[in-house]
Formats: C-alpha cells, structure tokens, sequence
C-alpha cells in the first residue's frame, strides 16, 4: 500500500535517515523501533504528509486514509465527550445530510419520468446503500464501545473535556483514530496515557480490528502482542525483519554475531595473502603466484559488519542517606473533591529499602496520593514520613514543564547548587548529552530526551525516597533498561507510578491496586498481581453462575428424644466445591460451542459475501440494487458476528485460564 524508496532527511546538515526503502502492505502491523532522536517520529509524519524529506519518493495510492496519532497535540475543549467523539463519523453526517435533502427534492418534485428525477433517485439509493455497508445505523453503539473500552465510563460521556486531563483527551483523540477505521494506523507512542486494562483492550482491538498498522512504542509486552513485522532505525539505516520485536533482538544479534566471525576469517586470510605478497614480492620465481594474489585480493568483495550504536545511558544513583526503617506510614488517609470520594480509609506501611508499584486506572487517585505524601495537597488521616526521608520526585508532567528556550546545560545549570555545578557536564555526558548535544536547545528535543533531561535532576543531591510518576514514558528501550537496572541498585525507597508490565516485572516486591476509592496491596511481583486479577474476575463468575442454596431447613423441634448427628462440614463443603467444578465445566463447554457456532457462521457469511462481490463485479450485478442490499445486510452480519466471536473467545480463554 504504502512504497518508501531512498528516503533521505536531513536537519541542519545532520542527516537522520538515507537510502531508507521499504514497503507496507495491507493488514501488516509493524513495530517501528530505535533508540531517542533515530527518527521515528519523523518518519510517521513523513507517512501522515506533514513533513517532507529532503530526497526520495513516499507513495501512497489517493484512495488510501491515514490516520496519525502524534505524541503530543493541541486539543480543544469546547464540547462534551461524546460530542467530540463523533467528530469521527462526519463523513457520516455529511451523508446523512445529503439524503435528506435528497428525500426533500423527491417530495417535491412531480416530474416523475425526467432523467433529472431519475438521477435523484440513483443518488439517493447508492448513498443509502453506503451508510448500510459502513454501518452508519449503528455508530453511537461503536462509539460507546470504543470510548469504553479506552477506559471513559457512561456518565462521563456528556462530561465537557475541559474536565479532564490531557491525558485523558489523548484516549479521545485515540478513540476517533479508532473509530474511523482508516486504512492505515500511525499511532506514536500510544499507550503514554493508558492503564494497563486500557493497554490490553487496544491490544485486542488492533489484533481483531485494526488494518494496517505502524506504530512506535517502547513497551515491549504492547508490541509484541500487537505486531509480527519489526523496522529499527539504527545510525541512519534500518533493519527489516518479518517477526516480533523480541524474536528481532535475537535474529539481529545472531545476524551480527555471524558477520563478526565471517568478517573475522576475511581479515585473517587477507593478511595471510598480504604477508604471502610481501614475502615473495621480488623472487621472480614466485613472480606468477604473487601476481595471482594481488589480483584475487582486488576480487574480494570486503564483508562488513552492521554498525552498533554504541552510546548508551550511564546511570547510577548516588548512595542513599540512612532513612528511618519506615519511610512511609498511613493510616484512613482519605481525599475527595467536593462531594466526590478518590479513595478512603487507606492504610499501608511502606519499609525502608522497598520497591512498590501504585497501578490502577487513570483517575483513581495514584498520583493524587502521590501528591499527598509530597505534602501537595490536603487530606484526611494520618500520614507520617519516617526519619530523615529525602524525597527525589519525577512527575508525571515533568518533561513538559521545561522551559523551551534554554539549552540542555542552562536548564541543569539554573537548578545546580554547590560542587554538583562542577560536575554537570560529566552527569550530562552520563545522559547521552555530551559534547555539542548540551548546547541544544530543549524546544529541538524529542520527548525521549526531554524525559532524560528531567531525570538528571534526580541526581542533583542524594535522596533516599524515590517517587517516579510514569517515569518511562517517551524513554526508548536502552534507555529503560538502564534506568530500570539503576533503581534494582538503588540502595534506597522506590515508588513507581507506571503501567509498563516489562518495566515494572522484577524490581518491585508489592504492588498497589487503586480502584473503586480503595487501596489494596498485593504481595509479589507485577505479574503475580495480574494473575491474581484473573482469578478474582473468574471468582466472580463461579459465583454468578453457581446455583443458589437451597432454602434452610425449618429449625428441629426440642424433645427428649436424641437428635441426629449433622453432617460434617468438611463433606459439605466438599459437595459444594464439586458442583461448582460441575457447574464451571458445563459453562465452559457452552462457550466452546458458541465459539465454533460463530466460527461456523463467518466462515459462511465470508464465501456468501465473495460470492456476492464477484457477482458485483459483472454489469449485471453492478446495476442489480437487490444484490447491493443484500451485500450491505450480509457485510453488518460478519461485522456483529466477529465482534461476538472476540468476546467469547476472551470470555473462554478468561474461563479456561481459570
């Protein structure tokens, strides 16, 4: 669909990318991946037309929609959440607008047998047979779902946007993306401003719905559960390969390793001829022999070896002063605003030396109860810090914060104090900003480096209380690694505000779950937690499904007579659990029949709907109204029916999990 050949940009005499070429094809998914400042924000533009390269072809047939889902963007709050949702579907209105007015002529007018009338007629039946096949009917159903799913609940749809985060309108952006169904998606760092439900519904909705996709993340887990084709943008040239990211690392490492050992074995046998031609150079009887190896070496086409970016973040924490054994103490701290409660009767105790996690969904109070133990804001409760705590502080906002106009050095420079001034160059050398790059200005940064540049001010002075609010954001994979390592060395406290599953997986030993204006901890690793979620949510299903008791048997009446024994209550409780498992099994294999009935159902609906396109394709069938009709009701039909195959199929794998 989309044809790149040697593609060249250059800034200011830098050259970014050259001799780039490469195809994108109907219904791939590709993961665009490199480290900070490679390019892939640029070349996303480049694809949605709103930037140019310095030299090479872009082409992209007209009929083709992008849709393009930048970082960071101007958004608008005058109207509700809904009402900027449907944005999405104007092409729509302008239709529906259209046929209106077409109805209005029709009742009109009298000349019945006109071609004027006639053309009226033919117009307004092709446009009612397009809002059909691109269910115009049943937008506000699909609008819902997908708001939704990004995490917005029912009464929040008729919510002006202005009340909620810039975050929170990014999922509004996302959701008219989605909505539109364009042709192809570019979507740049999308998961930013998601929770980790949210994460996994657009994982589900790219895997089942989506066509095709290029998309930059640094969330492993995100992109190798959404895409099967991997380009890394590596020293201006890119690396192809058709698997997912993590089989790429390793395919690319063999590649490399391979070439070394090839490359090595050229070297060896070149300086064994070199050292052959050297020696026997002036023996006329070896005269012949020489002249042979001087010309094989000027045949050998030279192996080279794959360039490796080799600059890499340096970081290390300084040594954390001696807090008191428990940094953190609450007990039935609480906060509302207004009327409305964010969570209540929280009560933890965080140790010296922990690395917890604080996850949830956006808006249920993870950064406001951040904002308390900063003493930001006010709350209810008690909330004590523990002796000599020294709180370092990453927020979430804070890369934007900074101001556009300095350089990378005036902005560490303004904030130094003391003998760190004299070390500021070695910390931003430290932050791959060495040399000319401390000279740049911020506004020229990408939001990976702003993010880097926020960072170096956690090692301004020694703390020992780390809090982190979605720390990785915008952060290539290099560089999380490396910051996730410094924090497993981090001698002191960590909080990590984050919904970044591979981030998250091995430095912290308790997580948080914040939802329904509670607090709960959960002993264990990120994944442990996810697991435990699901066997929570299939709890809840073993007990909708359960029978109810039967009723209590009427109290025995007292006599002298003795009474029989009751039964134990282990045996009871035995049967019940075997009639659950009874019942669990009969309702798995109810979903496993559902499944394959609507796998049966597309699979028909697919060859009827072919069969009707290639009958379309003939003149009798492109002039047939009838046969239009019957291809729109059949196409709404796959549409409804895959819908209810994805979710029973997750509603089975959710079950059989169990």
């Amino acid at each position: 669909m989309i044809s790149v050949e040697k593609l060249r940009v250059e800034f200011g005499g830098f050259t970014l990318f050259d001799d780039v070429s490469f195809v994108v094809n109907k219904k791939e998914r590709i993961a665009l991946t490199g480290k900070n400042g490679a390019g892939k924000s640029t070349l996303l533009k480049i694809f949605a037309g709103l930037q140019s390269p310095t030299s090479g072809t872009v082409s992209i047939p007209k009929e083709l929609t992008v849709g393009y889902l930048p970082q960071q963007m101007k958004l608008a709050d005058t109207c509700t959440v809904r009402e900027e949702a449907e944005r999405a579907f104007e092409h729509i209105r302008t239709t529906e607008q259209e046929l209106e007015e077409l109805n209005n002529q029709l009742s009109e007018r009298t000349d019945y047998e006109s071609d004027a009338y006639q053309k009226i007629i033919d117009r307004h039946t092709c446009l009612n047979e397009h809002i059909l096949m691109i269910g115009g009917n049943n937008y506000q159903a699909e609008l819902e779902r997908t708001l939704m799913g990004l995490g917005f609940v029912r009464s929040d749809l008729e919510r002006p946007t202005s009340e909620f985060s810039g975050g929170w309108r990014m999922r509004i952006e996302l959701a008219k993306l989605l909505l539109r169904q364009p042709d192809v998606l570019l979507l740049d760092e999308p998961t930013n401003h998601l929770d980790i439900e949210s994460i996994q519904w657009l994982e589900n909705f790219i895997a089942t719905r989506a066509n095709a996709v290029l998309l930059v993340s640094h969330d492993r887990a995100f992109i190798n559960n959404t895409t099967f084709r991997t380009v890394e943008i590596e020293l201006g040239k890119i690396y192809d390969y058709k698997v997912k990211y993590s089989e790429y690392v390793v395919l690319r490492q063999e590649r490399r390793e391979q070439q070394l050992r090839a490359y090595e074995n050229q070297q060896k046998k070149l300086a064994d001829t070199e050292a052959f031609i050297e020696r026997f150079r002036y023996k006329a009887s070896k005269s012949v022999q020489v002249q042979s190896r001087i010309k094989q070496m000027g045949k050998v086409e030279r192996i080279e070896v794959d360039d490796v970016d080799t600059a890499m973040l340096s970081l290390k924490f300084p040594p954390a002063p001696r807090s008191g054994s428990y940094p953190v103490i609450m007990e039935d701290v609480a906060k509302s605003y207004g009327e409305h409660l964010i969570f209540g009767q929280v009560t933890l105790t965080i140790n010296r030396g922990n690395k917890v996690a604080f996850v949830g969904k956006n808006g249920e109070g993870k950064s406001t109860l951040v904002k308390c133990i900063m003493d930001e804001i006010g709350f209810t409760g008690k909330l004590q810090l523990g002796h000599n705590v020294k709180i370092g502080y990453f927020a979430q906002n804070q890369a934007q914060l900074l101001n556009e106009e300095l350089t990378v050095f005036e902005t560490i420079d303004y904030v130094a104090t003391g003998d760190i001034r004299t070390k500021i160059r070695d910390i931003l050398g430290a932050f791959m900003f060495g040399g000319e790059a401390s000279d740049k200005k911020v506004k020229v940064l990408s939001g990976g480096e702003r993010s880097r540049l926020a960072m170096v001010r956690l090692l301004l002075e020694p703390v020992n209380l780390l809090i982190l609010d979605e720390p990785t954001n915008h952060l290539d994979m290099r560089s999380k690694d490396v910051l996730k390592d410094a924090l497993k060395e981090f001698d002191g406290t960590v909080i990590v505000v984050s919904h970044d599953r591979e981030f998250l997986d091995g430095l912290v030993d308790k997580v948080y779950e914040f939802g329904n204006q509670r607090v709960i901890e959960h002993l264990g690793g990120i994944y442990d937690f996810l697991e435990h979620k699901k066997m929570d949510s299939l709890r809840e299903l073993e007990r909708t499904v359960t029978p109810a008791p039967a009723p209590a048997a009427p109290a025995p009446v007292k006599t002298s007579e003795p009474q029989p024994s009751q039964p134990k209550p282990d045996k009871q409780q035995t049967k019940q659990s075997y009639e659950a498992k009874k019942e669990q099994s009969r309702a798995l294999k109810k979903i496993e029949r559902a499944v394959a009935e609507s796998e049966s159902q597309i699979t028909r609906l697919e060859q009827s709907i072919a069969d009707i396109e290639t009958r379309l394709a003939t003149p009798e069938g492109a002039s047939d109204t009838a046969l239009y009709t019957e291809y729109s009701k059949q196409k709404a039909q796959l549409s409804e029916t895959m819908e209810r195959w994805t979710e029973l199929t997750m509603e089975l794998e959710w079950a059989m999990r169990g």
